[in-house]
């Protein structure tokens, strides 16, 4: 297999069936067994969604922005490894944010 190269400026934002209120994705790894699942995820300005976990560990790397939860905001250039099977969120955020979002299995899990 060869590697394997993406400019996400030549995509397209698209709706996110994953996330409610006017989010918007890129996808950049669809996931399977050579890499994770990965989106860039755009929320608006007045976002909002509810908690939830995973059956995998889910990364975040907030790229512009801000997003608040359970009452730590989480600005521009932090980076988050929330655990599987962990309940995250509520989720919200007053300026709009777009985060790098990884679903994975860390080696010891």
């Amino acid at each position: 297999m060869n590697a394997v190269s993406v400019n996400v400026n030549d995509m397209k934002w698209q709706a996110s069936e994953s996330y409610s209120g006017g989010a918007e994705e890129k996808v950049l790894s669809v996931g399977g067994s050579i890499a994770p699942r990965s989106i860039l995820l755009k929320i608006p300005s007045g976002w909002s969604m509810d908690a939830h976990s995973h059956i995998h560990t889910e990364l975040h790397y907030v790229l512009e922005g801000e997003y608040e939860s359970k009452g730590e905001t989480y600005r521009s250039g932090t980076f988050r490894v929330i655990p599987k099977a962990v309940e995250h969120g509520p989720f919200a955020s007053r300026t709009g944010a777009i985060i790098l979002v990884t679903w994975c299995t860390l080696q010891d899990q």
